[in-house]
């Protein structure tokens, strides 16, 4: 009878020994593409959970090279690789895994979509793309990458124009507007040392306040006189305010705090889906371009990494690229998405043609009315208007205490 109750107990305890849960993927990035409609088209076509964690880019950068066991896969700009990669916060990421590897376009494997193109100062993309035999990273071919290459876009600055008259893309539009005494205390710049040096050092050579050897790799005298040059406008009041995320941007244009500012595409994809007239500038002197760039922890492995595989060839895939368009962005393979578009959107977005209808943003509200053309062209015309890529300078570390100081002021 002993027996036959120690076994019942036995049997009575199974169902308290659980296995352990399923995986979750986790996502560390920025605002601009850990959007909930991604998360969850991604969940509900990869069958399993993803966790996004979204950030100021600073932030996000400061923790992905800090901590690369709290995080599976890492979404930023190509300006963060150097510093992930010396850390040793990421892993190369294999070729042969990627599915849709064959048609990433050649921005990002050769730096330019046309022969005529410029490719732009500081470090392009494919300068950054492979893993080396040395273990560094260059633009000769390999089996591994630093990144996968996915959304990018060609930024510049957002205004109002209910403020300021309607420019003439590649003609009147320019970087200066940000040092313009007229637009004195309405200026907003982004609180990135590694990006919003190069809008405020566009603005400063637009305007004719200085001249840069390289300024996608500036020298130390060059970064002091920037900023005493910055430093003197903001004790004079001439900025309103430094954002951190694109949320933040947005408010400060509809709030009337700025009515120019550093800014990102989603950003006036959203005012203008508020029915804010925000206009995204094609400056005349060229854009500064990013390259979005998934990067794998150095920590993750097993299923983690399977997963982090189907997530990355997911966003590959068409739809991703589909909805990130009508946020103003491109795709590495945009014929794959062209089919997941209307050919109004494919028109506008791409093409740079007018809009035959009115389009929906991201948000599913209307964001392009009828009649409107993409400011800047194709995506062909913009990014063959490149002026400086996003750029962890050699003087990086010499920069970052003027930044602050900068800020402080």
């Amino acid at each position: 009878m002993a027996g036959v109750l120690g076994a019942g107990v036995l049997w009575r305890g199974a169902p308290f020994v659980h296995a352990s849960e399923p995986p979750v993927l986790r996502v560390l990035g920025t605002h601009v593409t850990l959007r909930e409609a991604i998360r969850k088209k991604a969940e509900e076509d990869l069958g399993f959970s993803i966790h996004f964690e979204p950030g100021g880019d600073a932030l996000v950068q400061q923790k992905a090279s800090a901590r690369p066991q709290d995080f599976d896969l890492y979404e930023q700009w190509s300006n963060s690789i150097h510093i992930l990669w010396r850390a040793g916060s990421i892993q190369p990421i294999e070729i042969e895994r990627l599915r849709y590897w064959e048609e990433v376009n050649n921005l990002t494997k050769i730096g330019r979509l046309t022969p005529e193109a410029r490719v732009g100062l500081g470090d392009a993309p494919h300068t950054l793309l492979y893993v080396q035999p040395d273990g560094g990273l260059g633009a000769t071919p390999g089996k591994g990458i630093s990144f996968l290459p996915y959304v990018h876009n060609v930024d510049s600055f957002g205004y109002d124009s209910r403020v300021i008259p309607k420019g003439r893309a590649y003609e009147t539009e320019s970087w200066g507007w940000l040092l313009d005494e007229q637009w004195h205390g309405k200026v907003a710049v982004i609180n990135e040392p590694t990006i919003g040096i190069f809008d405020l050092a566009l603005a400063a050579e637009a305007q004719g306040l200085m001249r840069f050897r390289d300024m996608g790799n500036m020298s130390e005298n060059e970064v002091d006189q920037l900023f005493e040059l910055l430093i003197g406008l903001k004790r004079r009041g001439h900025f309103s305010g430094f954002w951190t995320s694109v949320p933040e941007s947005a408010s400060m244009l509809a709030t009337g705090r700025a009515v120019v500012a550093s800014m990102f595409s989603p950003a006036v994809a959203d005012l203008n889906e508020q029915g804010i007239p925000a206009v995204y500038a094609a400056p005349k002197e060229g854009y500064r371009a990013w390259h979005g760039v998934m990067c794998l922890s150095s920590r993750t492995g097993g299923r983690r990494k399977e997963m982090a595989y189907d997530f990355m060839n997911w966003w590959l895939s068409g739809w991703p690229g589909a909805f990130v368009a009508r946020q103003g962005y491109y795709i590495s393979n945009p014929e794959r998405s062209r089919p997941f578009m209307s050919s109004a959107e494919w028109d506008y977005w791409y093409e740079g043609k007018p809009a035959r209808e009115d389009l929906l943003g991201p948000e599913g509200r209307i964001a392009v009315r009828r009649g409107m053309v993409r400011n800047g062209g194709s995506y062909w015309q913009r990014f063959a208007n490149v002026a400086v890529w996003n750029t962890v300078m050699d003087t990086y570390e010499y920069s970052l205490p003027r930044w602050h100081e900068f800020l402080l002021s």
